[in-house]
C-alpha cells in the first residue's frame, strides 16, 4: 500500500474547501483515507492553510508522497524544509540545535 498526502474536496459548487489527508492511493479522491492533516480554503485572500506540522513531517518520514500541490502547501509551510535539515542531522553534518536554529531563522 503506497500513501499519498493529498486534498480531499468539500463545499458545494463553485466553492471549494479542502481537506488535506493522507490516503491509500488506491482510494477516490474524496472517499476513504487513513488520517487528516490540515485544512485548506483556497477563496480567501490569501489562501487560508491550517496544517498539522508534525503529523505531516511523520508520514513523509514513512513514505507518504505529496502530491503536486500538496507539496507546494508543505513547502510554504516549511515541513519540506524541516525534512530537508532533519536528514543532515540523521547524516551527522550537524547537530539537532543547529538545524532547528536554521529552521526558525
Amino acid at each position: 500500500m503506497s500513501a499519498k498526502i493529498r486534498l480531499q474536496r468539500h463545499g458545494s459548487k463553485k466553492r471549494p474547501f479542502y481537506f488535506i489527508v493522507i490516503a491509500d492511493s488506491r482510494a477516490p479522491r474524496d472517499g476513504k483515507f487513513i488520517q487528516k492533516l490540515g485544512t485548506y480554503n483556497p477563496l480567501t485572500v490569501p489562501a487560508t492553510i491550517q496544517l498539522d506540522r508534525q503529523k505531516a513531517l511523520e508520514w513523509l518520514n514513512k513514505g507518504a508522497t505529496p502530491t503536486d500541490t500538496v507539496r507546494r502547501i508543505l513547502s510554504f509551510k516549511g515541513v519540506l524544509y524541516l525534512k530537508h535539515l532533519l536528514r543532515g542531522v540523521s547524516l551527522g553534518l550537524f547537530d539537532d540545535a543547529a538545524a532547528m536554529e536554521k529552521f526558525t531563522a
